[in-house]
C-alpha cells in the first residue's frame, strides 16, 4: 500500500512538473492584449427594434424625434443607423416638419441627420413636399439641403432642380441649378 501511495505521489509530481515546464516554455501564455480602438468604434452598442429617439435642443425643447423599425447605435462614433426612419423635425416656432426615407443616419452629438433612398420632407402647414434621394439635415440650425436632384410639389404646382436648401425657421426654400416648374394658371369662378 505504501508502494502504491509512492507511485501516485510520483505520478502527481511528474504531471505538475510537466505542466510547469509547458507553461514556462509556452510564450502564448496569459498576456495583456490591448483593444484596438478603431475596431471597437465599429461595434454597435445598441440594436433596438421598433424604437423612438427624441433629441432636445439647448433650451430643453424637442428639436427632432425619430421612429424606426430598426435602430443600431454605435456610441464611440455617436452615430445611429436607422431603417425606414420617420422623423419629426421642429423649428424655432415649434412647427412640425415630417421627413422619411429608406435609411437614415443620425449623429446624436451634432444632431445631423442624413436620410437616403426616397427621402421626403413635408411641410404640413405650408402644404408642400420635397422628394430627393439624399437629404441632409442640420438639427442645430434647422437647415435641410440636398445636393441631388429634387422635386418640390405644392399641388397643382411642381418644380424640379439639381439642388435645394430649406430653412425651417424662416420657411424658406431655395432651388438651384436647372430649375424647372409647372405653375397652372389660377382658375377664376
Amino acid at each position: 500500500m505504501v508502494k502504491r501511495f509512492k507511485v501516485r505521489i510520483w505520478l502527481a509530481g511528474l504531471v505538475i512538473a510537466l505542466g510547469a515546464l509547458l507553461v514556462w516554455l509556452d510564450p502564448r501564455g496569459p498576456q495583456d492584449i490591448s483593444i484596438d480602438p478603431d475596431a471597437q468604434a465599429q461595434e454597435p452598442g445598441h440594436v433596438l427594434e421598433n424604437a423612438e429617439i427624441t433629441l432636445f435642443g439647448d433650451s430643453g425643447n424637442v428639436s427632432q424625434s425619430l421612429k424606426t423599425p430598426r435602430l443600431i447605435h454605435t456610441p464611440q462614433r455617436s452615430e445611429t443607423w436607422t431603417e425606414e426612419p420617420q422623423a419629426v423635425l421642429y423649428d424655432s416656432e415649434n412647427r412640425q416638419w415630417l421627413a422619411s426615407a429608406d435609411v437614415g443616419t443620425l449623429n446624436t452629438a451634432t444632431q445631423a441627420l442624413l436620410m437616403s433612398g426616397s427621402a421626403r420632407l413635408i411641410a404640413p402647414d405650408e402644404g408642400w413636399q420635397l422628394d430627393t434621394e439624399l437629404l441632409h439635415y442640420d438639427g442645430l440650425n434647422q437647415h435641410a439641403w440636398s445636393e441631388t436632384p429634387v422635386l418640390l410639389q405644392q399641388p397643382p404646382q411642381q418644380m424640379s432642380a439639381s439642388r435645394m436648401d430649406a430653412w425651417l425657421n424662416t420657411s424658406q426654400v431655395r432651388l438651384n441649378d436647372n430649375v424647372r416648374g409647372t405653375h397652372p394658371p389660377a382658375t377664376q369662378p
